[in-house]
Parts: C-alpha cells; sequence; structure tokens
C-alpha cells in the first residue's frame, strides 16, 4: 500500500541540475501537505462536495489531482471526468476517470470545476472562455502559504518556497534532544531568512508553532526540547519537529546535526535531517543482536493517516514483510517493534523497511542488554535505478571512480565494525574491495569481498585489521574506502552503501553511521559527479559545518581526504571558530595526505581561551578550497559514552 504521490526523481534521468538537492525532489507534495495548510486543503474538498457533480481539470505536466486525492479524498466528490490540457494525457486515468480534452469541458454540464494547480490565474482566465463567467471555478491557490514566506513570489512551486524537512524531538524519561544548524542561507544572500517550527506529539497533536529568528549570515542556532518545552509550557514527550526555512537562498535542504541525550550519560547519539522526500523503501538497518530491542521510529510526514498494515519490515534479501498492524494519525509518531516483526533476525544481517512514502528517512534505537541506548538513521533505498553498464570502464579518465570513505577510529579506545549494504532494490550482489589507508595516504592492506549476494552480510573489522598492521601512533587512525571491483562480474549503479558501527572500548557504548559512494576530486564529470553543495559539479572544495557539544563533553572530528584520481599531495584545510554573531574568531590550517586522513578534538586545536571568546554558540568552519574532504564529527563524554554521525556541507 503506497501513498499515491511522487516525492523525487531520478537524478541520473533528470534533464538539468540544481544545487541542494541529490534527488531532484518533488515540491507539489510539500505544497499540498504542508501542517499550515492541510486544513485548507480538507476545506476546499468540502467546498467542491457541496457545489454538486464537478470537473476535475489537471493541466500542468506534473499531474496533481492524484496528489490532491491522497491527502484529502478528492475522488469522494461526485466527479463527471478529469480534463487535461496537453493532448498527449488524454486517455490517461486519472481519479477513475480517462483524461477528457479541456475543449470537452465547454458541454460538460458541471456544477463547479477544480483547477489542480498553483499560479492558477492564467489557467482560470483560459476556462472563463469555455464555460462563461458564471460556474464556480476553485484552484489550489486557496492553500497558499502566506506571501511574506516566500522566496520566491513569482514561483509557488520553487522548490526554495519549500525548504523544510523533519526533525525527531524529544524530551522524556530524562533523554532530551539538541538541533544544530547554521544560517548558511544568509552567505547566499538571504537577508531575513527564519525557521517556522511546529511540534508534534506522538498523537499528532500540534503542540506548538512559531517562528524562529536565525542568527547573522553564517551563525550557528540550537533549538533545544528542554528550551522549548519550557517556553510552551509542554509535558513530556516524543515527537515531530517539523521545520520550514522561510525566505531562503541558494539551499532548498534544511541540513541540521541531531543530539540525542540523557542526563545519565547511557544515551548519547547523533543523526543528521531526515531527508525531506518520503520513500518507499529504507534500508541499512542492523538487525538486533541477542538482548537487544530495535525499534523504528517513524514519523508520519503528512496529513493523512497511514492505514494499518501500510508500514513493515523484511529481511534484505527476503520478499517475507512482516506488516506492523496498527496505524499511524497525521503528523503523529509510532514506535514499531522490529524485533516482534523480525523475531529470528540476528546481526549481522539487514532489515529493510517498507514505508510506502509516508514517512521521510527514519532512525532506529538500539537498547542493549546494558541499558546502553543508541540512535541512528536508515536510508533511502532507491527503486528507480539500474545497473549501469558504464562503470566498469570509468578507469581511464575516473581513476577509482566511485569510492565509499569510512573512519577507522583510533583503535585503541574503539573498534570499528564496517557492513556493505545494499541500498537499491536493482543490486543482485555488490562486488566490493575494502582498501584500508593509513593517515598518509599509504594503502596499508586490500580485501576483495567478492560479490556480496544480497541476502548475505560482509563485515569488515576495520579496527583489528589496522591493529594488526599499525607501525605506531602514525596509523592509530586511518580510513577504510569500499569501492566497486568487477574482476568476477556484477554490476554496479554508483549506489554503493555502507554502514560503521563504532564502538568505545572503556564503555561499551556503540554509534553507527552510513553513507554512500561519490566520486572525489577529479576534475572529469560524469553525470552528476563529483557533486557540489553549491556550483555545477564538479565539487572540488570542502565547507562543512561541525557544531560543538556542551561541556563537559569534548567534541571530535575525523576528516578523510578521498580522491578517484591523482589530486593535490596535501589538502590545506581550514578549520576556523565562528562565534554566534558569524565572525570568525580563530583559524588554523592542518594539512591532509591526498587519500589520507586526519583525526581530530576541537580542544586540540583551538585553545581554551579562543574557545571562551567565541561563546556557547560558536561553531568551526572545514573549509578547503582545493579539495573535496569527507568529514565525520562526534561527542566524547569521557570514558561513559560517545557519538558519531556524518557531517554535513553547504
Amino acid at each position: 500500500m503506497t501513498l499515491a504521490i511522487e516525492t523525487y526523481s531520478n537524478p541520473n534521468l533528470r534533464q538539468g541540475w540544481r544545487p541542494g538537492n541529490n534527488f531532484g525532489g518533488s515540491t507539489l507534495f510539500k505544497a499540498l501537505g504542508h501542517p499550515k495548510t492541510a486544513a485548507a486543503g480538507r476545506a476546499l474538498v468540502a467546498q467542491l462536495r457541496g457545489l454538486g457533480c464537478i470537473a476535475v481539470y489537471d493541466p500542468e505536466p506534473q499531474p496533481a489531482a492524484a496528489h490532491v486525492d491522497a491527502f484529502f479524498d478528492l475522488a469522494s466528490c461526485d466527479i463527471a471526468g478529469v480534463f487535461v490540457q496537453r493532448l498527449e494525457d488524454v486517455g490517461d486515468r486519472r481519479l477513475g476517470h480517462a483524461a477528457r480534452p479541456v475543449t470537452d469541458l465547454a458541454a460538460a454540464g458541471v456544477d463547479g470545476i477544480l483547477v489542480t494547480a498553483f499560479d492558477a490565474a492564467a489557467h482560470e482566465r483560459q476556462l472563463r472562455a469555455l464555460v462563461g463567467e458564471d460556474l464556480p471555478i476553485l484552484t489550489l491557490d486557496g492553500m497558499r502559504l502566506p506571501d511574506a514566506w516566500l522566496s520566491n513570489d513569482r514561483r509557488y512551486l520553487d522548490p526554495l518556497n519549500f525548504a523544510t524537512n523533519f526533525a525527531l524531538i524529544r524530551d522524556e524519561g530524562g533523554r532530551f534532544t539538541r538541533l544544530t544548524g547554521a544560517n548558511y542561507w544568509g552567505l547566499y544572500g538571504a537577508g531575513n531568512a527564519a525557521l517556522w517550527c511546529a511540534a508534534f506529539d506522538a498523537d499528532g497533536s500540534c503542540l506548538a508553532e512559531w517562528e524562529e529568528a536565525l542568527p547573522a549570515p553564517g551563525a550557528a542556532f540550537t533549538l533545544d526540547s528542554r528550551e522549548i518545552r519550557s517556553r510552551f509550557g509542554l509535558p513530556p514527550f516524543t515527537g515531530s519537529l517539523f521545520l520550514h526555512a522561510l525566505r531562503v537562498a541558494g539551499h532548498d535542504v534544511v541540513k541540521y546535526a541531531l543530539d540525542v541525550m540523557s542526563a545519565d550519560g547511557s544515551q548519547l547519539s547523533c543523526t543528521h535531517d531526515a531527508n525531506a522526500w518520503p520513500a518507499d523503501l529504507y534500508a541499512g538497518v542492523p538487525a538486533p543482536e541477542d538482548g537487544e530491542r530495535l525499534t523504528l521510529l517513524v514519523q508520519n510526514s503528512h496529513p493523512v493517516a497511514i492505514p494499518p498494515g501500510a508500514v513493515g519490515a523484511s529481511l534484505m534479501g527476503s520478499d517475507a514483510v512482516a506488516w506492523h498492524p496498527a496505524g499511524v494519525p497525521p503528523f503523529g509518531t509510532a514506535e514499531l517493534d522490529l524485533g516482534a516483526l523480525l523475531p529470528e533476525a540476528r546481526y549481522p544481517q539487514q532489515i529493510e523497511i517498507h514505508a510506502g512514502r509516508y514517512f521521510v528517512r527514519p532512525r532506529y534505537e538500539t537498547v542493549t542488554g546494558n541499558a546502553r541506548v543508541r540512535i541512528a538513521h536508515a536510508n533511502v533505498e532507491r527503486t528507480d535505478l539500474e545497473d549501469d553498464p558504464d562503470l566498469p570502464g570509468l578507469a581511464p579518465v575516473m581513476g577509482k571512480g566511485f569510492i565509499l570513505p569510512l573512519p577507522v577510529l583510533p583503535h585503541a579506545a574503539f573498534a570499528s565494525s564496517l557492513l556493505p549494504t545494499p541500498m537499491a532494490t536493482c543490486q543482485a550482489d555488490l562486488p566490493v574491495t575494502a582498501a584500508l589507508h593509513a593517515p598518509d595516504g599509504r594503502v596499508l592492506d586490500e580485501r576483495f569481498l567478492g560479490r556480496i549476494p544480497r541476502d548475505s552480510s560482509a563485515t569488515v573489522e576495520a579496527g583489528a585489521w589496522l591493529a594488526e598492521l599499525a607501525d605506531g601512533a602514525d596509523t592509530a587512525w586511518g580510513h577504510v574506502e569500499f569501492r566497486y571491483d568487477f574482476r568476477d562480474g556484477g554490476a554496479g549503479d554508483g549506489w554503493l552503501h555502507a554502514l560503521g558501527r563504532y564502538t568505545q572500548a572503556d564503555s561499551g557504548h556503540a554509534a553507527e553511521t552510513i553513507f554512500g559512494a561519490h566520486i572525489y576530486n577529479t576534475v572529469a564529470v560524469y553525470r552528476d559527479e563529483p557533486q557540489s553543495y553549491s556550483h555545477r559539479p564538479p565539487g572540488l572544495t570542502t565547507r562543512l559545518f561541525l557544531r560543538l557539544g556542551p561541556a563537559p563533553m569534548r567534541t571530535l572530528c575525523h576528516l578523510i581526504y578521498p580522491a578517484s584520481t591523482p589530486w593535490h599531495p596535501l589538502s590545506r584545510t581550514q578549520l576556523t571558530l565562528v562565534d554566534g554573531g558569524g565572525r570568525h574568531m580563530a583559524s588554523h590550517e592542518v594539512r591532509i595526505a591526498c587519500n589520507g586522513s586526519l583525526f581530530w578534538y576541537v580542544d586540540e586545536v583551538f585553545t581554551a581561551q579562543e574557545l571562551a571568546a567565541a561563546g556557547p554558540a560558536a561553531w568551526v568552519q572545514v573549509r578547503d578550497a582545493t579539495c573535496r574532504l569527507f568529514g565525520f564529527h562526534g561527542l566524547q563524554n569521557g570514558d561513559t559514552s560517545f557519538c558519531l554521525d556524518h557531517m554535513f556541507g553547504f
């Protein structure tokens, strides 16, 4: 059971390119399902029912009638027919009708017309020539957000008008959340950007909505669940925080780091933005080990309920789906016990989430036998990819081509376990090699993992691997690059992913993060790689956001300099401390070897005086104009707990 909306399109098939959006995401479903306008959508359909027999005019190249129906039950109206403007659309099945040309509306004999379009004044004027001035014509413009919110008031469905995302917000049982981001829109010229926020509890009730002023361009902001509860007098709750960045420029994506903490330190996790385009499937969820409880946090992203039996789970590679019997209210949050749905599943098996486009990228929570709690993200499993026959032939120009770098943390203090994960339905197997790199870029060893079948797992114990080969302090840490290896055949699609599980030796506390392959540091471009955050590919520079944790936690960072082809031997990486006003307070340059990495703590680079002068709202910008780096950030609470996840750039 899949919600009949289009959320994103295949980037390999799109005709254009636009920064800030790797998926070519649709804006229409965001405009229709926005929490601020959902009531207007229900009122519009109720008004149509009151008119009597209606016609639906669905004129845009991206059909909207099915989206309106998915959210507001348009098909419950008395519909005489569906009409289209483009002759090539005539005959399409829409709302149970064969689409007819708009010219047939003149003789349709209806009591009213719905134009399923925004910015519909031109469509309405054209219809008046066919049906006269007296027939009621309604449009989607009655659902518009306030004009003062818009980045582009000339095109309502401009993606910049719908820079939205969801976050997990939790403040109960001694656990709380801290969301940290930056006003990067101000760096692209947005002079009056703000966040509209709405907090929903597990039942989908809106607990509070407000507009959050953003700080100066380049400055960081934090939304702390404890402060939000205090500000609005809210009870303890776990639910969704809807974020809409208003009047923005440069990026239509709301990026953030989310820390989930507990007062006693037993829970410390960091995750990232939820990807604002709900998908059919998610993957990369590791099955529990004996004694662990694994739950999926489903945050309904729409103003329509998730029906019972619409969300399920299966073992990767299996067609047997266990469906969750209960529904989820509009904008509600549910915790699905994956262990109960799949009682035989055990790590390193992997779990596939059947989501039906009802929710954005979900988080999963693991509670261990000693009451340790960690939270991490699943990732989008693509249903729209095909094997790319050109990948094996890229080497003469693209060198290693698509590579996936994951850190190996200092092996004396952390175990690093890495697990390639199928992340597209076309992936019958993964032909993969793992290369272990020292900090200075040397390849210490390689292991061909073969063609890993979809229903199997191949775990790389990278920390132990590095410890076996370490030759002193210079190899205390490193990284592993996964890349395609077609020596035994197989195929790839560029959507290669792997999960990293990191365990603190002193406490046993673990963190998990997942990411996918890209092409790094080559001037040639293949499709939309190497990706760029702010320009057309190739992306050959770096600007990463490193949030700082609250005392007494130490902020750690692992930067990797991957290169598909030989690039600059050393990076010229600036680590800049930015204060709450967006001012650069201190800067230090570090040099990272090509194909190497750097593990560091913020308090080892910046002095106590520099950090104190920057203040509590400070963050660190990782900037390099010579190469593209990939980074991971985390917090360490002494020998009690820690967290790790990948960083975001802009």
